[in-house]
C-alpha cells in the first residue's frame, strides 16, 4: 500500500493534534496503523507539516526528530493524545496535564533547535493547553481523530469534510434510504 502525507492527514488544526493523529484507527487493535513506525513516513512528516499544517506560519521550516529524541517524541505524542482526548470527554485531570507538561518540557530541553519537530510539537501542545476556548477541541465522529472545530457555531462533528464528513453524510443517507425514507 502506498502512502503520502496529504492535506487530510493534517486536519487536526494544530501540529500537536496532527502528530497525535499519526496513529490511524488508534483504538482498533486489528486495523490500527502507526504512521511513524515506518521510517520514511516519520522522516517525511516535517516537510509535509510545513506544507499542510494549520500552524505552519507559527513554526516555519521544521526539521526531523533527532534519533536520540525519538522515544521522548513518541511519548509526547501519546501524552498529547491521552490528555486532549480526556479533555474532550470531560475526564482530564491534573495527572494527564502533568504528564503532558513533563513530556513537553523534556522535548523542549532535548531539541537541538526551535525548528526541530519535537520542539514545535511541544510548543503546539502548550498553545492548546492555554487556548481560550477549550470546547473547540473535538473527536471526529468517523475516524476518532482529535481536531479543532473552527466553525462559527462550533457544530462540526468530523475532522475533514472531504473524507470523514462525506462518509458520515453518505452513511446517514444510506440509513434513511434503507429505512424507507426519502432520498
Amino acid at each position: 500500500m502506498t502512502f503520502s502525507w496529504t492535506p487530510h492527514r493534517f486536519s487536526g488544526g494544530a501540529l500537536a493534534l496532527d502528530v497525535a493523529n499519526s496513529v490511524i484507527l488508534r483504538f482498533d487493535r486489528n486495523r490500527s496503523i502507526d504512521r511513524f513506525a515506518v521510517e520514511e513516513q516519520f522522516v517525511a512528516f516535517p516537510a509535509a507539516a510545513e506544507q499542510f499544517c494549520a500552524e505552519r506560519a507559527l513554526f516555519g521550516s521544521i526539521t526531523p526528530v533527532e534519533a536520540s529524541n525519538t522515544y521522548g517524541f513518541l511519548r509526547l505524542r501519546e501524552t498529547i493524545d491521552r490528555h486532549f482526548r480526556a479533555q474532550v470527554l470531560g475526564q482530564a485531570n491534573r495527572k494527564t496535564l502533568a504528564d503532558l507538561l513533563e513530556a513537553a518540557a523534556l522535548m523542549l530541553r532535548a531539541a537541538s533547535s526551535e525548528m526541530a519537530l519535537e520542539a514545535a510539537t511541544a510548543r503546539s501542545a502548550l498553545h492548546l493547553v492555554a487556548m481560550p476556548e477549550p470546547d473547540r477541541l473535538k473527536i471526529c465522529g468517523n475516524c476518532g481523530w482529535l481536531f479543532l472545530d473552527r466553525s462559527k457555531n462550533r457544530s462540526r462533528t468530523w475532522c475533514d469534510m472531504a473524507v470523514c464528513g462525506n462518509r458520515i453524510k453518505a452513511n446517514r443517507h444510506y440509513q434513511r434510504v434503507r429505512q424507507g425514507g426519502t432520498t
